[in-house]
């Protein structure tokens, strides 16, 4: 039997733990890698999570806005407005036209709450100068009402009528309506249907 070469073995053992030092290394570097990926992962699932819940709010902020905006108009829809010319026609003796004519506004509150502050327009320049109540109109005032109207009750209807004019100054002057609505916010409808809102610090 030959002799054991010792001077083997301290090599092989430092090999050996050279070998366990980088099989730990490495162990140690893929536990790390894995644990780095998995962190990874969560903070994807966390991102997807809140950008979810971040759409999910602005969804719901855009559908409470919405609501909201409805119901600031609802009221505002329910406020109507028609009208037609009325007045009378002539000739003098020198057959001149002696007639005139005037819008008859008809402003009906369709809505269950009061309108405030109502005022018929025409043109640019002039306001109603007379308004009646048709409920009223058995009253002792006879529906009369100091124009701009300070009250219209829900389910009422006043009638504005304008300065009496000739038939092109009435066809000039088409007549446009302003009021506040029960929750303080003040409206235009034109002559066309169109309804918007007047902000607080614009024209009336």
């Amino acid at each position: 039997m030959s002799p054991i070469n010792w001077g083997d073995v301290p090599t092989w053992v430092g090999g050996g733990g050279a070998i366990a030092a980088g099989w730990f290394a490495y162990q140690t570097i893929k536990s790390q890698r894995q644990q780095i990926g998995e962190q990874r992962v969560f903070i994807a699932e966390q991102s997807r999570f809140m950008d979810d819940q971040k759409q999910n709010l602005e969804l719901e902020r855009g559908e409470l806005r919405a609501q909201a905006q409805e119901r600031r108009i609802s009221q505002a829809r329910q406020v109507l407005m028609t009208f037609e010319t009325a007045g009378e026609s002539g000739r003098d003796a020198y057959n001149s036209p002696t007639g005139y004519s005037r819008w008859d506004v008809l402003i009906l509150n369709g809505s269950n709450e009061p309108v405030h502050d109502v005022m018929v327009r025409f043109g640019v320049t002039y306001n109603a100068v007379s308004a009646t109540e048709r409920e009223g109109r058995r009253h002792p005032d006879e529906g009369r009402r100091v124009v701009p109207v300070t009250l219209i009750p829900a389910g009422h209807t006043v009638v504005f009528e304008s300065p009496n004019w000739s038939e092109p100054t009435v066809d000039n002057n088409r007549p446009t309506l302003l009021f506040t609505d029960d929750g303080g916010v003040r409206w235009r409808r034109d002559s066309y249907g169109k309804l918007e809102e007047i902000p607080a610090d614009g024209p009336s």
